[in-house]
Formats: C-alpha cells, sequence, structure tokens
C-alpha cells in the first residue's frame, strides 16, 4: 500500500536509483553568477561539529504549502545540502518523484565544489526515468533526476522545485527529521479565504507557528538532529522516531479537528473503497463453496481466508488514487492477484456473502509508526479486520481486539502467507492500526501475543563415545513466525538450498558433523508444529584432557540476545514474543561418571526470563532450559537488562560438564 507514504520519502526506497545517475553525463560548468542568493545565504552558515561518521548535514529545508479553493494544491520547495565525507556523495543525488496527480512546474538544479566552483545543471540534463516494472511491483511514479558536479567533501548541492499537488484528502505531512541532521528547516502553509486548519505532531513536541497575515503560517525547526541507526543493535524503524506534523485543512462551512481525525481517515477511506467491495455473483458461489457444510463462525471463515491468502497471488499495480484505493473484488476474483488492499477487500467480500462482516485496517509493518495521538494516513499496509459475533469465543481466535464501539474484530493479515489464521504476525503486533468503518473509524492498539503461540522446542537422543565423538537423533519443532522462514524454505526451496541451510545453521553449533535421514512435516500446515528430524554424527564434540572429557550440555541452539557496550539512547525492539525450549539427553560414554555439571540458571527480567539445568539420570546427562521473551519495545533504559540477559545465556550456553573416567 505505498500510497499511503509521502512522495518524498517513496523514492528513497528504489535502489536502482543510485545505479542509473552512473549513466548521466556530468553537468557543464555555468558562469559564477549562476547560484542564487538563497543559495549563497545557506552556503555560509558555520556547521556544527558534528560526529565523524556523519555523511552530510541539510543546511536548509524550506517548503511552502498552498492551497486552492478547488483542493488542488502547490508545493514550493528548496533544499541545500552540504556534503560532508566522501561516503555522502550519493545523498548529492537529486531526484523527486511524480505520478499522473503530481505534475513538476519547474526544477533547478546547481551546486558549489570544494573549490568554490559554481555550476548549474541545464533543463537538458535532467533526465526523466521510470520505475522498471516486472516482479510483484507496478506504478505510476516517475522521476526528475541529476546528477550535480562537485559532490565531494565540501560540496554544496542545492535543488528548487514546484510541484502541482491533487491532494487524495485533506492533510499533508511534513516530515521534518531523517538520517541527514537538518540546521535551518521552514514550512508554510498557504490557504483560501474560509479555510481552517488544525495540526498533529508524532514523535516531537508541537512547535507554535508564525501567523504572517494574509492566510499564511509558518512553522520552523533550527538543528534537528539526524537518526542514525545503522550501528544500533534491536533498532526500532527511522521512522518511527523521526519527527513529523501534519496539517489537517477544511473548506469553508466545514469543521476540523484532531479529535475527529481518525474518523475523518476512516471516513474518506469508506467513500474511496466502499463500492469496491461489492460481490458478484461468482464472488459469492465461490465463499458459499467454501464454507458449505460448516456452522462454526472459525471454520468458515478460515476456510474463506486461507483460500484468499493462498490462491491470491500478491501483485502490484498502483497508479495515481490507485495507491490508495483498492481495485474492484470482482477483478481480484477474476485476476487472482492483488496487492495488501485488495486481499484484504476481496476478504471482506468474500465473508459478506456468508453474514460475515469485516472492515479494512490500516497498519504499518514498522512498529511505532502509526501514532494514536497523531492521525493521518502515514502507513504503508492494509489488513482485514474481521467482525467476531457477539456470544462467540474460541481458543483458536488469538489476534482479537475490542473496538470503542464493543465490537471484537479478529485481526488477519492475507498477505502473509504463513501466519496461521487467528494469528497476526509480529511485525504488526503492539503496535496500531486505523479500523475503516466509517462514523466508527477510529485508532486501535493491535495485540500482543502469547510467547506460547512462536515457539521453537529441540529435543535429542545422543551418545557420547569415549573419543569425544556424538551421535544420535534430534527432533525439532516451530510454530508461529518462528517457523516462516523453513516454511518457505521446505516449500520452494530445491534440495541443495534446504541441505546447505542446514549445514549453515548446525556450523554454528558444531566444527565437523554429518547429517543424514532429513525428513520434514507439516512444512504446509500452518496450524500445525513444522517439524524437522534428523540423525547427526559430530567428531569431537568433548574435549579429552587426560582421564576427563568436557562436554558441552546445551548441544543446540544459540539464544542469546546480540549486545553491545555502547550507551543507549533509542528504544529496543525485540522483533517478537517467544519461547524455545530445549531438551537434550547424552548418554556418557562406558566407564565414565559425571563429575562436576554446571550450576542451574534462573533469571527473570519481566520482559523476558531465562532457566536452564543439568541434571545426572543413570549414565544420562540431561539438559533443559526455557529462553521466553514477553515484550517487544522496551526504553532505552533498559539496555542494562538486556546485556545481563545475554551475558547469562551466553554463559550457560558454553558452560561444560566434566566427565571422569572411573
Amino acid at each position: 500500500m505505498t500510497g499511503l507514504i509521502d512522495l518524498l520519502r517513496r523514492a528513497q526506497r528504489y535502489l536502482f536509483v543510485s545505479a542509473l545517475f552512473s549513466l548521466l553525463a556530468v553537468p557543464s560548468c555555468a558562469a559564477k553568477d549562476s547560484v542564487p542568493d538563497w543559495v549563497r545565504t545557506a552556503a555560509a552558515q558555520k556547521v556544527p561539529a558534528y560526529p565523524p561518521e556523519t555523511n552530510a548535514v541539510i543546511l536548509l529545508d524550506d517548503t511552502t504549502y498552498t492551497v486552492a479553493p478547488d483542493g488542488t494544491a502547490v508545493e514550493h520547495s528548496r533544499t541545500v545540502l552540504k556534503i560532508l565525507r566522501p561516503q555522502g556523495r550519493d545523498e548529492g543525488l537529486v531526484y523527486v518523484p511524480f505520478d499522473k496527480d503530481s505534475k513538476i512546474l519547474s526544477m533547478h538544479v546547481w551546486s558549489i565544489g570544494p573549490d568554490g566552483h559554481e555550476y548549474a545543471v541545464k533543463d537538458n540534463e535532467i533526465v526523466e526515468f521510470g520505475q522498471p516494472g516486472g516482479g510483484i511491483l507496478y506504478e505510476d511514479v516517475r522521476f526528475k533526476a541529476a546528477k550535480p558536479p562537485g559532490r565531494d567533501p565540501g560540496g554544496i548541492i542545492a535543488c528548487e522545485y514546484e510541484q502541482r499537488m491533487r491532494p487524495y484528502i485533506a492533510e499533508k505531512t511534513w516530515f521534518f527529521q531523517g538520517t541527514t541532521p537538518r540546521l535551518d528547516q521552514v514550512f508554510t502553509l498557504e490557504l483560501p479565504a474560509g479555510f481552517t486548519y488544525t495540526t498533529v505532531w508524532a514523535h516531537h513536541a508541537a512547535a507554535k507557528e508564525a501567523d504572517l497575515e494574509n492566510r499564511r503560517w509558518r512553522w520552523e525547526m533550527k538543528d534537528t538532529p539526524g537518526i542514525d541507526l545503522k550501528e544500533v543493535t534491536h533498532r526500532p524503524s527511522e521512522l518511527s522516531l523521526a519527527g513529523r506534523m501534519t496539517v489537517h485543512y477544511a473548506p469553508a462551512g466545514s469543521s476540523v479537528s484532531a479529535q475527529d481525525g481518525w474518523r475523518s481517515v476512516g471516513e474518506w477511506y469508506d467513500r474511496l473503497s466502499h463500492d469496491r467491495l461489492a460481490a458478484t455473483p461468482e464472488i459469492t458461489a465461490k465463499a458459499q463453496e467454501l464454507a458449505a457444510g460448516k456452522s462454526d463462525f472459525y471454520d468458515k471463515t478460515e476456510a474463506i481466508a486461507e483460500f484468499v491468502q493462498k490462491q491470491i497471488r500478491y501483485f502490484v499495480i498502483e497508479m495515481g488514487v490507485g495507491g490508495y484505493q483498492p481495485h474492484y473484488a470482482s477483478d481480484i476474483f477474476h485476476n487472482r492477484y492483488g496487492d495488501c488492499k485488495d486481499k484484504a477487500t476481496l476478504l471482506s467480500s468474500m465473508l459478506s456473502t456468508v453474514g460475515i462482516h469485516a472492515a479494512l485496517l490500516m497498519v504499518d509493518d514498522r512498529r511505532g509508526v502509526i501514532d494514536p495521538d497523531a492521525p493521518s494516513i502515514v502507513g504503508n499496509h492494509m489488513v482485514a479486520a474481521i467482525e467476531v459475533p457477539k456470544d462467540y469465543d474460541s481458543p483458536k481466535l488469538r489476534s482479537v481486539v475490542t473496538a470503542k464501539t464493543g465490537r471484537r474484530y479478529l485481526i488477519f493479515d492475507p498477505t502473509w502467507e504463513k501466519t496461521p489464521f487467528g494469528q497476526l504476525e509480529h511485525e504488526l503486533q503492539g503496535s496500531y492500526g486505523v479500523l475503516m468503518e466509517g462514523s466508527d473509524s477510529q485508532v486501535i492498539a493491535l495485540p500482543l501475543l502469547s510467547p506460547t503461540l512462536n515457539t521453537v522446542h529441540r529435543t535429542a537422543s545422543l551418545h557420547l563415545d569415549s573419543d569425544g565423538t556424538l551421535k544420535g537423533s534430534v527432533t525439532e519443532k516451530r510454530f508461529g513466525d518462528i517457523s516462516d522462514h523453513r516454511r518457505t524454505l521446505y516449500t520452494h526451496g530445491d534440495a541443495k538450498q534446504q541441505s546447505e541451510y542446514l549445514d549453515h545453521v548446525l556450523g554454528q553449533d558444531f566444527t565437523t558433523f554429518k547429517v543424514s535421514d532429513i525428513k520434514v512435516e507439516n512444512a504446509e500446515a500452518l496450524n500445525k508444529d513444522l517439524t524437522t528430524t534428523f540423525t547427526i554424527d559430530v567428531d569431537r564434540y568433548a574435549r579429552s584432557t587426560g582421564p576427563l572429557l568436557m562436554v558441552r550440555p546445551r548441544v543446540l541452539g544459540e539464544e542469546a540476545p546480540r549486545v553491545d557496550h555502547k550507551p543507549r539512547t533509542v528504544p529496543i525492539d525485540l522483533t517478537e514474543t517467544m519461547q524455545a525450549s530445549d531438551d537434550y539427553d547424552i548418554e556418557l560414554p562406558a566407564g565414565y561418571v559425571v563429575d562436576e555439571l554446571p550450576d542451574p540458571v534462573k533469571v527473570d527480567l519481566g520482559f523476558a526470563s531465562y532457566e536452564s539445568q543439568s541434571q545426572v539420570k543413570g549414565n544420562v546427562l540431561h539438559y533443559s532450559r526455557t529462553y521466553t521473551v514477553r515484550q517487544v519495545t522496551l526504553p532505552p533504559e533498559k539496555y542494562a537488562d538486556l546485556q545481563k540477559l545475554s551475558s547469562v545465556i551466553a554463559t550457560d550456553e558454553q558452560s561444560r560438564a566434566i566427565l571422569k573416567k572411573q
């Protein structure tokens, strides 16, 4: 659902853009007076001392957004950037996206080399190109792009453009924070007579606007830091931290308030999508065929949901408003393909024919991007919210939320092919979504599922020889999102890929080994454990020191969270709730007894817990452990606890039992 992202941010997703610039000619030199005064003024600013890894700084980001009485708008933008390091050269590449509803009226690019030489990019040196089709994506977004000279440390790049917009909803979001630090930013709003506006702020305190009179208002930001997460472990998404302001405006005779924001978004989207949900006789027949003989709500809904999930191929076709508006359910059903909002639309349409109501739910798979206090259409994905009958209950319905109306909804994503029906993929858990229910539209908190619904359980029955060789059988059972990658591998990968992956996994715990008798069950049965069994032969697993053998009771599986020792200033994202458990039996070699065992471990930090124990049962060394993650988002001050947990787990995973020859 890429249309829900600001066009300027959408452009940054396309990796082919940078590659294409290598084909562009370097512009010719221009006269000394080619650079406008506003560029020189911005370039003359004193740049603060930034960390040495800072690639560039935006000296000026000045946007004026002018709304016409008919609702169309013109955006005028000026940007000046200074390159600080060689790695910042690509940040000096200029490209402005547009589509059939956002025409670029003018565009100019200048630069000042590190030696002070000034350049102006000629009109015929600004190229235009489109998104290459194919794969799973077609969009009508195109770019005007330039490759200005002088993109070396100390160089200045400037761009000015004016673009006519046709907003699909009466709002404008100002993204004033990103990876690059910014010295001076200005956003100016111009409205026609009689229009009113309100603002909401996400991830930043509200700033007071200046009234410029004549229906013009200005907001300014100074010294906005960049968000650098490249080397941050367990990092949240950049956009979940970046400050932004959304302006909602309305024409004469209408009212606009922040309190009505989510309802307004839902009512707008209902007008956009309502007629697309209509069921045809073919849709009705298929839904009733799938639900035939099923009286239980879960059984009927699951059959239809899995049809859309598995039989409707994911493919994106977006042109103009199509970035927001789904295709007709009839076309999606007939073509057997669609994007996320299309699949959610078809699912809602099919369910309606068997008496089950479902609504669309706008979400973002970058946890924290949708802010419940900042209504807007900033989001990148669409799923279904299936209304659960008032008196119905089932333990199979795990991702259920209750709206302010008292209605209960099962949140399900028909795009995610490896998520069992009744559950929700971990990327969306613990975040927010916008329920599109007309006048009852609202923002809702998405559930955080129990760790017991996302599990891996490894068991092994093994024999240790006196020369240190370990042999035996291993069984691993996975359920939930933690099985996603392997289910895909075992349903779509070839034998070579499957073998290489297993070798890679086992290679993390063993130096030399042989694996055989591999068997995989339930790879396509999402509501059953993905079960993998195999036989393993590990050379020199135990180390011999005279009459002693040093053996690691924890045979397989590394669970210690990856941490560093840098100061933590941003929230911690642990990705998903989960539970990993291990039970290993190692039969001791003849003539050996256990002389020393690792101490048992037990630690519970609230957000996660870990416990393990090594025991001797006859001539068998038994090791068991359980690692549980209960929360996904932690404040930065919890990082010390995460470091402690990682150290405890890593130490336990490498601990040794000592066997003594009798």
